[in-house]
């Protein structure tokens, strides 16, 4: 085969590989695109960002010792100087009128009860006897202005708890020694006789058929007044229960 007959051949091949891919252009534009796919495309090729750093905690704010007990109206306990207790207890109200703060303070108590006493000729008489000598008895909302003036007021050393902390008093002590019934002539309640002994004090007898003998308190029983001494008689140690009167220290 010459030239000249191969020339038209190889110029239609060329002509029909140029129609194919114009067919095989023309399929691809009319074909439609999924989103979806091209979504897990652009989801493939973009980079994962990192996880959110994790918030940071926030501390909870130190409540202050003291704040704990401000706004509650509750008994505590004082220290007072012995012998003083009433005193003091009126200063410190005075103390609470002048300063403009009875709103922070309930009552004060010098917690007393009632003793029978007798004098020299043996009539007897109804006193009150403090309950807890050094103490007295607060009712009052804790903040920085009452502590600092309960603390400033003259005879006071301190609230009694643990750590420098107030203690509140317990329901029983408060009924013990705040809430204390009120007696009345019509109460058939006994009164205590103050006795100046105690058990084990060494005494000699004034008066009575036992005159000048000495002994040793062995009982004391304030309800009636009256004190067991063991007594030496006829080489013998006798108890003898006598008005507690009728006998006096060594």
């Amino acid at each position: 085969m010459n030239e000249a007959d191969s020339s038209p051949n190889e110029n239609d091949q060329e002509e029909t590989l140029h129609d194919e891919s114009a067919v095989v252009s023309d399929s691809l534009a009319d074909t439609p695109l999924d989103a979806e796919s091209l979504d897990a495309d652009d989801e493939s090729s973009t980079p994962t960002p990192p996880p959110p750093a994790p918030a940071p905690k926030i501390a909870k704010p130190k409540v202050d010792s003291e704040d704990q007990f401000e706004g509650v109206m509750d008994w505590y306990i004082l220290k007072v100087a012995f012998n003083r207790e009433d005193s003091i207890a009126d200063a410190l109200r005075k103390r609470v009128k002048m300063e403009g703060m009875a709103e922070f303070f309930g009552e004060i108590v010098v917690p007393t009860e009632d003793v029978a006493t007798f004098t020299r000729d043996g009539k007897r008489r109804v006193t009150k006897r403090k309950l807890l000598p050094g103490y007295i008895m607060v009712n009052m909302i804790i903040n920085d202005d009452t502590w600092f003036l309960v603390r400033e007021t003259g005879g006071i050393s301190d609230f009694t708890g643990s750590a420098g902390k107030p203690m509140p008093m317990e329901p029983s002590d408060i009924e013990r020694f705040v809430n204390r019934p009120e007696l009345d002539d019509e109460d058939d309640t006994p009164i205590k006789t103050a006795i100046p002994f105690k058990v084990g004090d060494r005494v000699r007898v004034k008066e009575g058929n036992f005159e000048n003998q000495e002994g040793d308190v062995d009982a004391v029983d304030e309800a009636n007044g009256r004190i067991t001494v063991i007594i030496n008689i006829f080489g013998r140690s006798v108890p003898m229960e006598l008005d507690h009167w009728q006998v006096e220290p060594l």
